[in-house]
């Protein structure tokens, strides 16, 4: 079994999903997981977990994101990008300033209600399924942040900007936001996800070149390892403590070589190495018991 990250380019057309499928059709294994899903129309950076690799799923969804997005102004639709249904059309008569203002004034957090079409469970129920069903239900706002906005271009009614941002951002909601800030509606044209966390679009790979690397037997320089995701410090087990992490139990500082040099600090995750070198887990530092607890352990899977 293959452990570690691809840093896959996803194609338009293709849902998360489908990249995980076909993921597993070409490396053979059923063990593989993506972190944070991308709309099939949208285009760009999905990290895929392999083996031991996918228990970094959660904390991989939990990273920053960057993106390349183009905003059509004028057009509201029920997916919030230009794949949906037309909800409304509008002449777009505001001027370029006005239009730089309102997407600037976005930076910062703000409760963005995520959009029907999406894949967030209300009552046990995707919201998509429902708004497939022709159903509207009550969302309530998420708390997210927009911690930067840079202005590419504007052509109105088109204009293309890239954003970072934290988890649980819809850039379809924020074009549609946007353009109910300016009073003429808008929706999404295209979105490229350049980065996922430490991830960027430049060593993205798509199916196909996976494929070929497999073919040409490459398949260890794609595939990254798990410690590429995270930079955490790095702590190696005495032999002392090779029970206590081969079990997952908290350990003390005693059982670790040099911990002096880390500093230990209360919540800091650390890569936890056994007396071979070997990645066995990731732990977590309490202060108030002064022990590396575990958090994430990686068993010897063959």
């Amino acid at each position: 079994m293959i452990h570690g990250i691809i840093n896959v380019y996803k194609e338009a057309g293709y849902t998360s999903f489908d990249v995980v499928a076909k993921l597993r059709g070409i490396l053979k294994q059923k063990k593989i997981g993506h972190t944070g899903t991308l709309d099939p129309a949208a285009e760009g950076v999905l990290p895929v977990c392999l083996g031991n690799g996918t228990k970094l799923c959660e904390l991989l969804t939990d990273k920053t994101k960057e993106y390349e997005a183009v905003l059509l102004l004028g057009k509201t639709t029920d997916t919030q990008d230009t794949t949906g249904a037309v909800l409304s059309e509008r002449t777009v008569d505001c001027t370029e300033e006005e239009v730089r203002t309102a997407i600037m004034s976005f930076v910062g957090a703000y409760e963005q209600i995520p959009p029907m079409y999406s894949a967030l469970k209300i009552d046990g129920k995707r919201l998509y399924e429902l708004a497939r069903d022709g159903k509207t239900v009550e969302r309530k706002g998420r708390r997210i942040e927009i911690y930067e906005i840079e202005i590419c271009s504007v052509q109105l009614p088109r204009v293309t900007y890239r954003v970072r941002c934290s988890k649980g951002t819809y850039i379809r909601t924020l074009c549609q936001d946007i353009g109910e800030k300016l009073g003429c509606g808008g929706c999404m044209e295209h979105l490229l996800r350049t980065r996922s966390g430490s991830y960027g679009i430049d060593d993205s790979l798509t199916l196909r070149e996976i494929e070929e690397a497999r073919d040409q037997d490459r398949l260890e320089a794609i595939v990254q390892p798990l410690e590429s995701a995270f930079d955490y410090p790095k702590l190696t087990v005495r032999p002392e403590g090779k029970k206590k992490i081969d079990n997952g139990n908290p350990m003390g500082a005693e059982l670790f070589f040099e911990t002096g040099q880390c500093a230990p600090s209360s919540g800091q995750r650390y890569w936890v190495y056994d007396a071979q070198g070997e990645l066995a887990a990731i732990y977590i530092y309490n202060e108030q018991t002064r022990l590396f607890m575990p958090d994430k352990m990686f068993p010897r899977i063959p």
